[in-house]
């Protein structure tokens, strides 16, 4: 089972109890404690701020944190590529047939200008 937590009063009547050699033994505890704390803390920090993704130095320092050897996806292997696949049957439209015939006209009225000189159909094939 869990033992209670102490309050903030029982801890304080603890601590004013100690002798000044337990305290000055605590003390020199937590210094050592603070100062670990903060040597991880530094060495966290400078690794995040030194890459080239965070910062701007150049992506070449960030070769020492990488391996030699690149790294290959399982996954990208069975991914599709675009287009057309291995195996599949392809589908095209098919064609109109023969064409009979076709016909070039132009408008009535140029539409720049406003002459009517393009009125009629200027040819026809069959």
């Amino acid at each position: 089972m869990k033992k209670p937590a102490a309050t903030k009063e029982q801890k304080k009547t603890f601590i004013e109890q100690l002798s000044q050699a337990e305290l000055v033994e605590m003390v020199l505890g937590l210094q050592k404690i603070f100062e670990e704390l903060q040597e991880k803390l530094a060495i966290a920090t400078g690794k995040s701020r030194t890459t080239s993704q965070t910062s701007s130095k150049p992506p070449s320092t960030d070769l020492i944190g990488k391996s030699e050897k690149p790294t290959v996806k399982p996954e990208a292997d069975k991914k599709k590529k675009p287009g057309g696949q291995p195996g599949d049957q392809g589908k095209t439209r098919k064609g109109f047939g023969r064409v009979d015939r076709t016909e070039i006209s132009s408008p009535d009225i140029c539409l720049n200008c406003g002459s009517k000189e393009l009125g009629g159909v200027i040819n026809i094939h069959r």
